[in-house]
């Protein structure tokens, strides 16, 4: 697997060599800056530690302004781990750019949702309403939620009214249209979680797709 970090910038279209246009979510990945390699003798495990995004010393613990310095880079706002089925081939210190994705390649993305609020049951989940006529009293009520007696409780994980949103999305096999090394930008086909300028994992799919490399 092949993992980039970066930040949803919005949507556009562009037009491929034929002349179709192809709506697309422009993504800014990276550079990101491997700040730790993991190690089967060591951890247990094989991995690279990738940070993105610069952020204040001011806003960063003492313990992580220690971890970066030892990496030799500026303190980042997000880390992530990328698993690895052997050794890594790269170091502390080095940089991956959008470069490790190539047009046609099929990725899933990872993003937070945005965030709406509490909602009831029809906006949350797309309940049906209730009737509107002969005097029907339950027009957008949840309805039951559980049985009686027993188990006299409600079950973890009911559907029920709620917040809605602000929640770990990930959006799969989506092909990358075209890939912008200068301005570190990836032309993503389709919609991707988040609102502009939300943080977003962008990783090679794991489940093949028609037309998927590899």
């Amino acid at each position: 697997m092949t993992l980039i970090l970066g930040r949803k910038r919005g949507m556009t279209q562009v037009f491929t060599e034929d002349g179709t246009h192809v709506g697309v979510t422009v993504v800014e990945a990276g550079p990101c800056v491997v700040t730790q390699v993991r190690t089967s003798e060591k951890d247990g495990y094989d991995a690279i530690q990738l940070g993105f995004g610069d952020r204040s010393e001011k806003r960063t613990t003492k313990p992580l302004q220690g971890h970066y310095k030892k990496a030799g880079t500026t303190p980042k706002r997000f880390l992530r781990e990328e698993r690895l089925s052997g050794p890594a081939d790269c170091s502390v210190g080095d940089t991956r750019t959008c470069e490790v994705f190539s047009e046609g390649d099929i990725v899933d993305v990872i993003g937070t949702s945005k965030g709406r609020g509490f909602a009831g049951t029809i906006k949350r989940h797309g309940f049906s309403r209730g009737l509107k006529t002969h005097g029907c009293m339950n027009y957008r009520a949840p309805g039951s939620i559980g049985a009686s007696a027993y188990p006299a409780r409600v079950f973890k994980g009911k559907r029920m009214a709620g917040h809605f949103g602000n929640a770990r999305v990930t959006t799969k096999n989506l092909q990358v249209v075209r890939v912008d090394a200068k301005r570190n930008l990836l032309f993503i086909k389709g919609a991707v979680p988040g609102p502009k300028g939300g943080f977003v994992q962008v990783q090679t799919a794991k489940t093949g797709a028609p037309g998927a490399k590899g």
